[in-house]
């Protein structure tokens, strides 16, 4: 998530320089619910004391209201073509 982040960022700036500013919250599309709710949580827990500094840093951009995660189902997760082997109906889906 963090780099994702850095990379939604990193595009912010680039269309502002190119003179296009975005206004609203970027979404970063997460299938894992058990990350999103660490990255909202508060609290910090012992399993999670590795990702500690990232956590802080994914939690100071949802205050800031720079980005947000709605969820998004793992068959409908439209990047898993590029990155994981997919069934020949989930890639015929995604032509569509």
């Amino acid at each position: 998530m963090t780099k994702g982040i850095c990379e939604l960022i990193w595009l912010k700036k680039l269309l502002t320089e190119l003179g296009y500013e975005p206004t609203s919250t970027m979404n970063l599309f997460c299938d894992n619910k058990a990350a999103i709710a660490i990255a909202q949580n508060p609290v910090q827990h012992n399993r999670i004391k590795h990702v500690a500094v990232d956590r802080h840093f994914i939690k100071q951009k949802l205050e800031a209201k720079v980005i947000q995660f709605p969820f998004v189902k793992s068959e409908d997760q439209l990047v898993d073509i590029l990155t994981k082997a997919i069934s020949s109906r989930a890639f015929h889906d995604s032509l569509d």
